[in-house]
């Protein structure tokens, strides 16, 4: 209804010739904008993908026959392991809550949330620390139960699964709660009445018309798990990501990095292909009521293994990590907290508050142009420029300094020396080339809740400015942002806390000495120190517990 309104009024038989011509040309400069932001997108992933149709024959040659097959069978072992594991915890947790009733429900409703402010890289070398062998909590068991008691060891394949179940798992538990809770209890009252039992009616009800949305919520915890970058190299369990960290700093083969990055980004299509095909054609009409009146009183043993089984959970994936983090802090805060983590701090800040204004920005121009002209080219554009959430964020790293060193090479060298600089470079290693990676891999982030603010505004308030002589920027400045606010503060806070944990890209593109919190945490890791990586890592806990603190109150109601 808006962007019909809009667009007939921008069209060129709905006013006076030299109206409609001047807003015709703002259209058109609304379009060239929102095309030129998904290109500038759309470069990095396109440098990546020639890399993967033109394969340099030795680079291969070397792949083949020392990294790539472990890589491929690590990468293969772990997708199955996570796929599993945050579909067993993440949808048996969520019909518990949704549907069941039981001691702490409420409590446990809300706080299986929290493990989502905690980094995947954060859990990791905290489960290392509290579960390791030498651990004082392992050596206490070892007093309890003989000298010879050992859990299984965390540095293992069976522990960096655990680690990242235990991360991501919230994605599949917030998708499929919701689903649960919008079923409404009438559905599976009709299966009782057909004679199922309330496991039945999971089975055959319940989980079917749920499937979209835990299918959803699977794919995202996989594609954080092609991404991830820190939690794999705090176990040493070699991935794509971790090889091309290698290919670049260790081997400084640039052309290695981008022939791993186009593997890595070949899973990923492959990823977003299955995922659009499992949910694809599927279609599940629910009631429209969103809460339940009844749920199932579980009694006894029942009872008792319901409230065991989230509190397990719990304490495993937030509880105990940050209870630990905690005390690590507190004893190397004396030795840490000087004017170079306060430096770190600033970067931080600096680099999350300069690309969180840019992403929203260009949302916001994405979301507005939408409104204006809503055909398939920008369309298109949308998707293509939003796409950079699915995309590791090494892939995007990868690309763009590729992009930067030709442009460097063949053009900004050349001219620069001609006017009497330096030689540069002036592209490559710079901040526009990380901020650029942030744009590209959060937009979807920002336009999320910058499109859905723009839903919520009237038609009848734009037909008011148009009829008042209002041009599209008057109506976008004067009558849309303002209204827009709580969307554009919730987009440039979701984007600031997502940069504040982006590991891999701040690694591998950072401007030399300009250190985050999270290449600290890094740092400190691959040397074994986990006391000293406490510190920026409860910093880092406690920013990401904001928007988690809002996703909370935005699911108390999921209508």
């Amino acid at each position: 209804m808006t962007t019909q309104t809009v667009t007939s009024a921008n069209s060129p038989t709905a006013s006076s010739g030299g109206i409609a011509n001047w807003l015709n040309v703002s259209v058109r400069g609304w379009q060239l904008a929102s095309l030129v932001v998904a290109l500038v997108a759309l470069a990095p992933i396109a440098v990546v993908a020639l890399a993967w149709l033109t394969p340099t024959a030795d680079v291969w040659q070397h792949l083949g026959t020392t990294v790539l097959p472990d890589l491929l069978r690590n990468t293969g072992v772990l997708l199955v392991g996570v796929g599993l594991g945050v579909m067993i915890i993440g949808v048996g947790l969520g019909w518990l809550v949704a549907t069941c009733d039981f001691p702490g429900r409420r409590f446990f409703d809300w706080a299986l949330m929290l493990p989502l402010a905690v980094p995947a890289y954060v859990l990791a070398f905290a489960l290392i620390g509290i579960f390791d062998y030498s651990s004082p909590f392992q050596n206490q068991l070892r007093v309890w139960f003989g000298p010879g008691f050992a859990l299984p060891p965390i540095r293992s394949t069976g522990g960096v699964i655990l680690a990242m179940v235990l991360a991501f798992y919230p994605y599949v538990y917030m998708l499929a709660r919701t689903a649960f809770l919008s079923q409404g209890q009438s559905m599976l009252e009709t299966g009782r009445v057909y004679g199922l039992t309330a496991w039945q009616s999971f089975w055959r009800v319940a989980l079917p018309m749920a499937r979209p949305a835990i299918a959803a919520g699977v794919a995202l915890a996989l594609m954080e798990t092609l991404a991830d970058f820190g939690a794999v190299s705090v176990f040493n369990y070699d991935t794509f990501t971790t090889a091309i960290y290698k290919a670049w700093f260790g081997m400084f083969n640039l052309a290695a990095a981008a022939q791993l990055a186009s593997l890595l980004l070949l899973f990923v299509v492959v990823g977003l292909v299955a995922e659009q095909r499992l949910r694809g054609r599927a279609q599940y009409h629910l009631t429209p009521k969103s809460t339940r009146s009844h749920r199932y009183r579980l009694h006894g043993g029942r009872s008792l293994a319901a409230a065991s089984a989230c509190a397990l959970v719990f304490i495993l994936a937030f509880a105990l990590p940050v209870g630990e983090l905690l005390v690590w802090a507190v004893r190397s805060a004396l030795q840490d907290f000087d004017v170079r983590y306060l430096r770190f701090v600033a970067n931080t800040l600096v680099l999350g508050g300069t690309a969180a204004a840019v992403t929203t920005f260009f949302a916001l121009l994405l979301a507005y142009t939408w409104r204006l002209k809503p055909d398939r080219m920008i369309r298109g554009a949308v998707r293509v420029a939003t796409l950079g959430y699915a995309l590791p964020g090494s892939v995007l790293a990868v690309g763009i300094m590729v992009s930067f060193i030709w442009l460097d090479r063949q053009w900004l060298t050349p001219a620069f020396e001609s006017l009497g600089f330096g030689a540069g470079p002036w592209l490559a290693g710079s901040m526009l080339a990380l901020l650029l990676a942030y744009g590209v891999r959060f937009l979807a982030v920002a336009y999320g809740p910058v499109d859905s603010s723009f839903e919520r505004i009237k038609p009848s308030l734009w037909q008011a400015a148009r009829s008042l002589g209002a041009s599209n920027r008057e109506i976008l400045w004067r009558v849309s942002i303002p209204l827009l606010r709580g969307g554009l503060f919730s987009a440039g806070l979701l984007v600031f806390v997502e940069v504040m944990k982006e590991m891999p890209a701040t690694l591998l593109l950072r401007p030399f000495g300009w250190d985050t919190l999270a290449t600290r945490i890094f740092e400190m890791t691959s040397e074994g120190e986990w006391e000293r990586a406490a510190l920026p890592a409860v910093t880092l806990v406690l920013v990401g517990l904001i928007p988690v603190i809002l996703l909370v109150r935005r699911t108390a109601n999921p209508r």
